[in-house]
């Protein structure tokens, strides 16, 4: 009997991530590996995770992934990056690649102009927003028994709502940024949800509403459930 060669789907192979064993968030999903599983799950990519150790971070074996020993890395064949924008900048744009109607909607559009404006929010993201809110959360953590912490915490604060007022503004009534939801907005989501909590958040209802949307999607919710299982030490890895 004559067996016939039938296709197989083109199914990737999973790539390998890394993301902390004890992640000092306690689950939040603030680490930065949580911008990447949002971006794998938005894109359909299977995936892995590596976990590893504070000291296992500084050993020659990560080091020769991430020179700095910090997580994330992706490893996708030979190909291994570090830094999450441009791991997710990665998998908008193979993601985008096999696309090729203007309709399909990815994390990166279709239209050329369109693209290199989600890019540029990503840069927006993490170049315009993040670093205040970076220093916030540091101010908080080692500076409270600072005679200047006050201040210094006041100073910091008045630059984050002046930057969700301008964020607001651009949003207006609008649902993301550009358009579709994009890659520029999952980054830029992920840096907001550090201020979860917070007066500033709270007190900025447009902004505070463009984070919800973003947390509601459902490749935001496998990947928060991903991360938070391995605090509550529920992980499946492979």
């Amino acid at each position: 009997m004559t067996q016939l060669n039938v296709p197989q789907p083109n199914v990737p192979k999973p790539s390998t991530i890394t993301a902390f064993a004890h992640s000092p968030d306690r689950g939040r999903g603030l680490a930065r590996d949580m911008a990447v599983r949002w971006a794998l799950e938005e894109v359909g990519r299977p995936y892995t995770v590596r976990l590893v150790s504070f000291e296992e971070m500084k050993q020659p074996a990560h080091r020769s992934r991430n020179p700095f020993g910090q997580i994330p890395t992706y490893e996708e064949g030979d190909l291994a990056l570090f830094e999450s924008g441009a791991i997710v900048l990665h998998l908008a744009q193979s993601q985008q690649a096999g696309r090729q109607e203007a309709s399909q909607h990815g994390l990166l559009p279709v239209d050329g102009d369109a693209r290199m404006r989600a890019v540029m929010w990503m840069f927006a993201a993490l170049s315009t927003v993040e670093p205040v809110i970076v220093q916030r959360s540091e101010v908080l953590l080692f500076e409270q028994e600072r005679p200047w912490f006050a201040a210094r915490l006041a100073s910091i604060e008045e630059r984050i709502a002046a930057r969700l007022d301008e964020l607001a503004m651009r949003l207006g009534s609008s649902e993301w940024l550009d358009g579709d939801f994009s890659a520029g907005d999952l980054m830029m989501v992920q840096v907001l949800r550090r201020l979860g909590g917070s007066d500033l958040l709270a007190g900025n209802e447009t902004v505070q509403g463009y984070v919800a949307r973003g947390e509601a999607r459902p490749a935001f919710q496998r990947a928060f459930a991903a991360q938070r299982a391995v605090y509550e030490g529920r992980a499946d890895t492979n």
